[in-house]
């Protein structure tokens, strides 16, 4: 991964980009620390769902039970059927 200070990210955009499409992602700097990594749309959105709990997860997950609010069991009420004829 190329590292790419600030300014020179700015002022040479389209090269910075380039080097992101061909050679893959690339870093920016900001005073020596790193700051930012600019990736290939296709790798952004892998990470983006490789980072999404699947199903499963949420099922077995204590947080996803806590949100489902249910009637207390005897308390919920059934409509009324009227015979047809």
């Amino acid at each position: 991964m190329q590292t790419w200070p600030v300014q020179d990210a700015k002022a040479r955009f389209s090269e910075f980009l380039e080097a992101c499409l061909s050679e893959g992602p690339q870093m920016v700097t900001k005073r020596g620390a790193e700051a930012a990594v600019l990736v290939p749309v296709q790798e952004w959105h892998r990470l983006q769902s490789a980072a999404r709990p699947s199903l499963k997860q949420l099922l077995l997950s204590d947080q996803a039970r806590a949100e489902l609010s249910l009637a207390p069991r005897g308390q919920a009420r059934r409509r009324q059927v009227t015979p047809l004829g």
